[in-house]
């Protein structure tokens, strides 16, 4: 059976967070599942922290992806663009299919809220190591 979202209100107490698997991002980080559906169509959505100099792979959602920087100084990279650095409070719109990173600067950890949709079995297709 598929896991699908809450059909009521349900609230999650922080704590559940675990290590980040291997090979989507040069250091292991801290990963907290909220939403965690397998139902096409429904969102998914995690808090993530991640140590001075971590970086995500290259990357694509399917449905697109919001990322919301709660907390520190980060970088972000769509392909064939130049590097943007956010901050606490600015949110960013990877649109469907669109492969990009994002990352903590060398000197600042980084704290986001992520929404994705889940489509045909996945949330994220992951990609080639990042070289910023």
């Amino acid at each position: 059976m598929s896991t699908a979202n809450p059909r009521t209100m349900t609230i999650r107490r922080p704590g559940s967070a675990v290590r980040s698997p291997e090979g989507i991002s040069n250091a292991p980080f801290w990963v907290e599942m909220l939403l965690d559906s397998e139902i096409d169509g429904e969102n998914t959505a995690m808090r993530a922290t991640l140590d001075p100099g971590t970086v995500t792979h290259w990357h694509t959602h399917p449905r697109g992806q919001l990322l919301y920087v709660l907390s520190g100084v980060s970088v972000v990279q769509r392909e064939g663009e130049p590097v943007e650095e956010v901050r606490t409070g600015d949110a960013i719109w990877f649109a469907p299919d669109e492969l990009h990173w994002h990352g903590a600067t060398a000197d600042s950890p980084f704290g986001y809220l992520s929404i994705q949709g889940f489509e045909k079995g996945r949330f994220v297709d992951w990609s080639e190591e990042t070289q910023p």
